[in-house]
């Protein structure tokens, strides 16, 4: 984990201010507190926020090759770096350092661009060639790593967080309307685009080329492919060998990529939630090599989020050297302007909030890598929209059955006690669109009409500008043109992979909350090796029936507690309206009032009187909500920022404030308003600009 900013000229050549460098590297060294380096010469200037982790003594960056016609600031960690650089040698490259760094600028100088094909890593890399005038910004194959640019006043800024490209002159945060409507659809914005009008975000597994007086040209290297879905049932004694097959290879890619990920020059721990995930990765962990093993899981005052049961029974399995925090739902409340001024984006879940308190505790045990388990449902079949288009499907066949759809009672097992008055409302949720079942987006269409009627609490301006733009019409046009080959299971995975995983999960719930405690987190299962075999997996081994992960928990037998394997999968979910209103009921049980169906899944920020965060107010026994919840929402800022009808917005909160149970779908209104109030307060209206110091004992290189 690193953080890493700079500029080139485009058009014309400005002064490489190393000033504005510096304080682009202050605004985010939280990812990398440990050193800082700058490249700079008359056409690009470049920085580096190092979090050490190999090569302690001798890999701060930039780094460059040994005519120092290449240089290089890097985010992120190449795993086979050690197998790629004794290639290189054997080919006459010379090294001065151990780092992983290193070894990309001479794999650049064999390979070009097609050097990041030979990467197994997660990460973000600036590359300047000084011979061809070109700059390089690559990023990994499913966006772990996050990487963002603009173009302003004739040069390219480019950072890991878009903080640091507010600093620069001629740069500005605007909220882009279709942005909005994106994220109250998919929950994140569409790469290229982010929530600011004319930044963008390097796709995951693209690269971008830029010489001076050319327009940036972007370029594809790696997506997730499937195979047509033409293959017939097997036979009972085939599926028996073929089983075993993937089984075992499943097993071993898994361990070896676990390995790869423990190779670090500081200790490595691992997150453990009691589900089958993480306790998966931190059985190899115990199994396969001899770490001493810290781990570290969230645990939650209110029963209906809280997993410690599960946690205690894989610590004790596993012998593993524990630590936990408790979350309350007010500490949700406390921290949310934190966790916001580091997604830099609206978000319609407090999921991150919870993970913000797991890496910091990381962080106080002296923890900088947390191996986690993220990847196993999006690649494996984990989640309940695949067994939900599953039933639908069936039922489809017969849409006039009345026992068919009663399947659907089947998929939420930690719902308690599901009502008949829910199992109706269920039926009558999934029954919508039910016969469509050729049509492109089919497992998800639901889901995004529903979190779409978010938006009805869009102020009147707002859904003016978004008169004729349909986000899933977009979202459609831009598929992999193979998508319609692909089968019914390959087509929702493609779908979850490449928006929810990449554009929420690993940013706004993954790599920003531990970036913001100087955490790296590393994910075995994201694995690119791991990744394509298991989109090779016959969809019945993963997808049995109705059991989820069908195949890895055949690959775990015996490694895991058999409860653990066979227990149903739990979506990791937070509070929402209790967070910020404490005499709110959390209320995230489906209801036939919820008008919304269950859960798919799926350093501190400044003071007010900086321009950031609202202060969130003392801590006391009995507390209302934290001022800032009172000042964003009230009708006064609401109409100011104008993004929110304030009428709608005053009946959600005197909801909220008389205690009323809220479905699913105003508990995310209420997230997803708050949060994009929190951007603009952040970012738009108070950004502190240069108030940001400068970072000091920078090693400077000059080209």
């Amino acid at each position: 984990m690193c953080g890493i900013v700079g500029m080139f000229n485009l058009a014309e050549r400005h002064c490489i201010d190393v000033g504005l460098l510096k304080r682009m590297l202050g605004i985010i060294c939280h990812r990398g507190p440990d050193e800082f380096g700058i490249y700079k010469d008359g056409m690009i200037g470049m920085g580096s926020a190092r979090l050490s982790i190999i090569d302690l003594s001798s890999g701060q960056q930039p780094i460059c090759n040994e005519d120092e016609t290449v240089w290089i600031v890097f985010n992120g960690e190449i795993f086979n770096y050690i197998e790629l650089r004794a290639g290189l040698e054997r080919q006459g490259h010379r090294f001065t350092t151990n780092s992983d760094t290193e070894v990309i600028v001479h794999l650049y100088e064999e390979y070009g661009p097609r050097c990041l094909e030979h990467l197994n890593g997660q990460f973000a890399i600036a590359l300047w060639d000084k011979r061809s005038g070109e700059l390089l910004l690559a990023r990994d194959r499913v966006g772990i790593r996050p990487l963002f640019y603009t173009m302003a006043d004739g040069a390219l800024i480019f950072g890991s967080e878009i903080k640091a490209i507010l600093l620069a002159p001629h740069v500005e945060a605007r909220i882009d309307p279709l942005s909005l409507a994106q994220v109250f659809t998919f929950w994140a914005p569409l790469t290229p685009r982010t929530i600011f009008r004319d930044i963008f975000e390097v796709p995951p597994g693209h690269f971008l080329q830029v010489k001076a007086g050319a327009r940036p040209l972007i370029t594809r290297y790696w997506s997730p492919a499937f195979p047509e879905d033409s293959s017939p049932s097997p036979s009972s004694k085939r599926g028996r060998e073929e089983e075993y097959y993937y089984v075992e290879r499943l097993r071993e890619l898994l361990i070896d990529a676990t390995r790869l990920r423990l190779r670090a020059d500081v200790p490595v721990g691992a997150y453990l939630s009691g589900g089958l995930d993480s306790s998966t990765i931190t059985a190899l962990i115990r199994n396969y090599t001899t770490n001493y093993l810290k781990t570290f899981s969230i645990a939650f005052g209110d029963r209906e989020f809280d997993e410690r049961e599960y946690q205690e029974r894989m610590v004790a399995f596993l012998g593993t050297d524990h630590r936990r925090v408790e979350c309350a739902n007010t500490d949700v409340g406390q921290v949310f302007p934190e966790v916001i001024w580091h997604t830099e984006v609206p978000i319609l879940r407090t999921s991150p909030a919870p993970m913000y308190f797991l890496s910091r505790l990381v962080h106080e045990n002296d923890i900088k890598v947390v191996l986690t388990g993220e990847g196993a449902d999006e690649f494996l079949g984990g989640y309940n929209i695949y067994k939900e288009a599953k039933v639908r499907r069936f039922w489809a066949k017969v849409p006039d059955s009345q026992l068919r759809p009663l399947l659907l009672r089947r998929l939420y097992p930690y719902v308690p006690a599901l009502s008949d008055a829910g199992t109706r409302y269920l039926q009558a949720f999934f029954r919508r669109g039910l016969t469509a079942v050729d049509e492109i987006g089919y497992s998800h269409h639901l889901r995004w009409q529903n979190t779409a009627r978010l938006k009805r609490f869009f102020s009147a301006d707002l859904k003016s500008a978004l008169t004729g733009y349909d986000p899933i019409a977009e979202l459609e046009r831009g598929l992999d043109g193979a998508f319609t080959r692909w089968s019914p299971l390959a087509q929702a995975q493609y779908l979850e992979i490449s928006i929810f995983m990449s554009e929420y999960l690993l940013s706004s719930q993954g790599d920003r909350m531990l970036a913001a405690n100087s955490v790296e987190g590393r994910f075995p299962f994201l694995d690119h090796r791991v990744i394509e075999f298991c989109n090779q997996i016959p969809p019945y081994l993963k997808l049995r029936g109705l059991q989820e992960k069908y195949i890895l928990k055949k690959s775990m037998e015996g490694l895991l507690p058999a409860e653990v394997c066979s227990r149903p999968k739990r979506p990791y979910r937070a509070p929402i309206s209790p967070g910020f209103f404490p005499s709110a009921a959390s209320g995230q049980a489906p209801s036939a009032a919820s008008g919304q169906a269950p859960s798919a899944a799926s350093g501190q920020a400044p003071s007010a009187a900086s321009g950031q965060a609202p202060s969130t107010g003392p801590r006391d026994s009995d507390p209302g909500p934290p001022p800032y919840v009172e000042d964003l929402l009230s009708p006064d800022q609401i109409g100011d920022s104008g993004y929110f009808d304030p009428t709608a917005v005053s009946r959600l909160v005197g909801k909220c404030r008389q205690g009323a149970s809220l479905g699913e779908n105003d508990s995310m209104a209420l997230a997803g308003i708050l949060s994009l109030e929190l951007v603009h307060h952040l970012f738009v209206k108070n950004f502190p600009d240069r108030s940001i110091p400068e970072v000091g004992a920078v090693k400077m290189c000059v080209g």
